[in-house]
């Protein structure tokens, strides 16, 4: 009797990755049209990067993390939580989606609140808001003033996420995931977030790095399969 192993694959994912070659690296305008057209949700998927980076992240000076404004935005809404002890108004003058202090610290510590995305915190909070690190540090939640989310400046914070602002970290790895936008995007859209996020990674280059810089780079969309980019030199 033979036994066919069945694929962990879907019959969609099967069929759109025989549209190109897993072995061949794309120019970024190409990879832009076929991120397009491999995407086999019902929903309008969200497009992501993956740049694979010659750093060492146990070296404090390669940790890399920041953030930036996608010129195009990332397509989703942002569900923004401002925790202060002094500009309330502020926040609530600026729609922020929920404003407290250490009465929602204490929400999400007793009953594992989570109705947000992103966490702007004024620096008078930040020994309170400190407390639940370990709550917040493993879902990327965590404010961090090289992010632009522990600030005095709450307006400023809030507009920069409306517009569509990322944040970008390595990992253990050496990757930087991040999202450059959705399915619907235009191409154009797609290739100004890219180009966007690429710059910008490329500002921050460790003065250790010697050799090559960035090692690969695939771009993806939510649950298809990932399409080599060119890397620019």
């Amino acid at each position: 009797m033979v036994i066919v192993k069945k694929s962990r694959y879907s019959k969609n994912y099967q069929k759109v990755s025989q549209m190109f070659d897993k072995t061949k690296i794309y120019s970024i305008d190409e990879a832009v049209s076929l991120v397009k057209k491999t995407s086999i949700t019902k929903f309008d998927a969200t497009v992501e990067l993956v740049f694979l980076l010659n750093v060492d992240p146990r070296h404090a000076d390669q940790q890399l993390r920041g953030a930036l404004v996608l010129p195009a935005g990332t397509g989703k809404k942002q569900r923004i939580l401002v925790l202060t002890n002094s500009m309330n108004q502020v926040a609530i003058d600026n729609k922020a989606d929920f404003v407290g202090g250490k009465d929602l610290i204490e929400k999400i510590q007793k009953e594992n609140w989570f109705d947000f995305d992103v966490i702007i915190a004024t620096p008078d909070i930040m020994a309170e808001l400190g407390k639940i690190g370990k709550i917040l540090g493993p879902k990327g939640l965590m404010p961090n003033p090289k992010t632009g989310t522990v600030t005095t400046d709450v307006q400023k914070a809030i507009a920069e996420i409306r517009k569509g602002k990322i944040e970008y970290r390595v990992d253990k790895q050496g990757n930087v995931h991040v999202i450059i936008g959705k399915v619907s995007f235009s191409e154009e859209q797609l290739k100004e977030n890219y180009q966007a996020i690429y710059e910008t990674l490329r500002k921050v280059r460790p003065a250790a790095v010697k050799d090559a810089y960035v090692k690969n780079i695939s771009i993806s969309t939510t649950m298809g399969p990932a399409i080599k980019v060119a890397i620019e030199h």
